[in-house]
């Protein structure tokens, strides 16, 4: 018996990937009666583990959504969930579903509250993009450092564990750096500001977050209207996947 030349697999119209699953094919296991093809089953994965996907940092799963968005969209509202897609800054997320009637479907996503330093670098982040891109920089890039120093900034007068802060602050880094807002590895000096950061913060929520801020810390308020951080008239725009809020944990 000799060994299968892959270069024979043209001739059958069969096409593997490289975990040697059949692309072409809608049955990928035995006994397997779904209806998806496998990269439509693996962006569906994708959208359904991730907090977003984008065409950046998701390419192959983009291009799949793109193609194939209403039998997606459709999957995930089988399990209550909405997709939301932004095809001009190329970033797709998912939401709960919201009942007509006011009342509460089953849920699949764990909500996890952004910390205080997580939300003063999404605030913060958000704030640099919009600048680079008003400036013409296709892409926008901070450091690490710089990222902790604006943290720092924002340490209420009677905090006395400045280790303890610095700690939290580079966890938080850390911790955006893993949901994919900031890309890169964890341990790098610098990062690309995702173009995801826009949608996934409207102005609806970010108020929630500037509020929850100004609640917590006491520091200077920050602007009672969020179009005064970035000089600009305030605009209708769709919410973002997952509210965020800041309720627990308390600096040092």
């Amino acid at each position: 018996m000799t060994d299968l030349d892959p270069s024979d697999l043209g001739s059958t119209g069969a096409e593997l990937d490289r975990g040697g699953h059949d692309t072409a094919s809608v049955s990928v296991f035995e006994g397997d009666e779904g209806t998806l093809d496998f990269a439509q089953r693996r962006a569906l994965v994708t959208l359904l583990k991730q907090r977003f996907i984008s065409a950046r940092t998701h390419p192959r799963d983009w291009e799949v959504l793109v193609d194939h968005e209403q039998l997606l969209r459709s999957r995930l509202n089988d399990v209550f969930l909405d997709l939301l897609v932004d095809r001009e800054r190329e970033v797709a997320w998912k939401r709960q579903a919201s009942s007509e009637t006011g009342g509460r479907f089953p849920t699949l996503l764990h909500d996890v509250p952004w910390s205080r330093e997580e939300t003063i670098l999404l605030v913060h982040l958000r704030d640099r993009l919009r600048a680079g891109q008003a400036g013409g920089d296709a892409r926008v890039f901070v450091d690490r450092e710089d990222l902790v120093a604006h943290v720092a900034s924002f340490r209420p007068l009677h905090a006395t564990d400045g280790a303890g802060d610095e700690k939290r602050a580079r966890n938080a880094v850390a911790s955006i750096v893993k949901t994919g807002l900031l890309i890169g590895a964890v341990g790098d000096e610098r990062y690309e500001v995702s173009g995801a950061v826009e949608p996934l913060l409207p102005l609806e929520l970010l108020q929630e977050l500037l509020e929850a801020l100004r609640r917590s810390n006491a520091v200077e308020p920050p602007p009672e209207r969020v179009e005064d951080l970035f000089g600009e008239p305030a605009v209708e725009v769709v919410e973002g996947e997952e509210p965020a809020s800041d309720e627990e944990g308390e600096w040092a």
